[in-house]
């Protein structure tokens, strides 16, 4: 019979067995609490973005606010004409609300913004969120199209010179890749254009009548940006392939495809995804040139016109709608980045 003792400390009726049923509760205990930490840490980081993100926001709004008053001459004026009478400004000014003071019109407009109106374009006399809903599936298209083949070109191109390092294609590559980068987006349409849709009559040169209106303007959008992908690409995968585990790969039998793929570009694409979701918001507010050198009806040339026209509320909606998708797309790539890499939620 065991002793009193022993009964008491439970040693003997859980022996070994208790410890381990310990030992089992605890490491539940220490992954619980590492999960939540982690969790705790990634949530913080997601939090100063957001809370980032709405400063930005606001500072935004007051300074195409403040620009777009300061600037010389009259909207009114401009909108009428110069022949317009003195009564008939003095009433559009009451009616628009110019004659308040700013700071009441700035808190009347950041109202209007929070509630997802951006006002009455004063030239075409329609609700600035009617044009840009009209205008945006233009510029979606012409960028998605331009994201497409900037990931495609860029990432091929980048590989094969990682792969082909020091050779022939490397440098050619490398070559046309900085010369993506170097060289305008307006050059690289104008001379598409002439050559591709003036001389060799392939395709319209300028309006958008079917899909392949978007061809040529999406290729001289995408080229900047296919050239950073390359660059990029060729060098995180060069770096990932110097690693330890590359030579361990290999030495386990795996080819040279396998490598890559499985091993090399799962590491080092990373640093590439985060660039391709920053590429999104600024394909889309970047296609202004493309837009108004192949006259689409996007959101870049309601811009222009805006700007043309002094047409104040358009050019608010538009410069703030473009800005809006910037700050969120680099806002959704902050969170990818950090749900991804555990480091930056380490160091959050």
């Amino acid at each position: 019979m065991p002793a009193p003792d022993k009964l008491r400390s439970g040693t003997c009726v859980f022996g070994k067995d208790g410890r381990n049923i310990q030992l089992f509760f605890s490491r539940i205990h220490e992954r619980l609490d590492d999960h939540i930490q982690k969790g705790y840490h990634m949530l913080r980081s997601i939090g100063k973005r957001v809370l980032q993100t709405v400063i930005v926001l606001f500072c935004v709004s007051l300074m195409i606010f403040v620009l777009l008053r300061i600037i010389p001459g009259d909207a009114i004026t401009t909108m009428m004409g110069e022949h317009a009478n003195a009564d008939t400004i003095a009433r559009l000014t009451k009616e628009m609300n110019l004659d308040k003071p700013f700071y009441v019109q700035f808190i009347t407009y950041l109202k209007d913004i929070c509630t997802g109106n951006f006002g009455t374009s004063y030239t075409l006399n329609k609700p600035v969120t009617e044009l840009l809903a009209a205008a945006f599936p233009n510029t979606v298209k012409l960028a998605v199209m331009a994201a497409v083949i900037a990931w495609v070109i860029g990432m091929v191109c980048g590989i094969i010179a990682a792969v082909k390092k020091d050779g022939i294609l490397d440098r050619l590559f490398m070559g046309f890749s900085l010369l993506g980068v170097s060289v305008p987006v307006f050059m690289v349409a104008m001379v598409l254009q002439y050559f591709i849709a003036y001389k060799l009559h392939w395709v319209d040169i300028s309006g958008v009548k079917s899909w392949t209106g978007f061809i040529l303007p999406a290729i001289a959008l995408g080229w900047n940006s296919a050239g950073s992908i390359a660059r990029l690409t060729r060098s995180t995968l060069v770096e990932v392939l110097q690693e330890d585990y590359i030579d361990t790969a290999k030495a386990k039998g795996l080819g040279r495809g396998g490598v890559i793929i499985l091993h090399g570009l799962r590491n080092a694409m990373l640093p590439v995804i985060t660039m391709m979701a920053l590429q999104i918001s600024s394909l889309l507010s970047g296609a202004v040139i493309s837009e108004t050198i192949f006259s689409i009806n996007g959101i870049g040339r309601l811009a222009v016109d805006a700007i043309s026209r002094r047409d104040i509320p358009l050019l608010q909606g538009t410069v703030l709608f473009t800005t809006i998708i910037v700050i969120v797309g680099n806002l959704i790539a902050d969170c990818l980045y950090t749900v991804l890499d555990p480091r930056i939620r380490k160091g959050a």
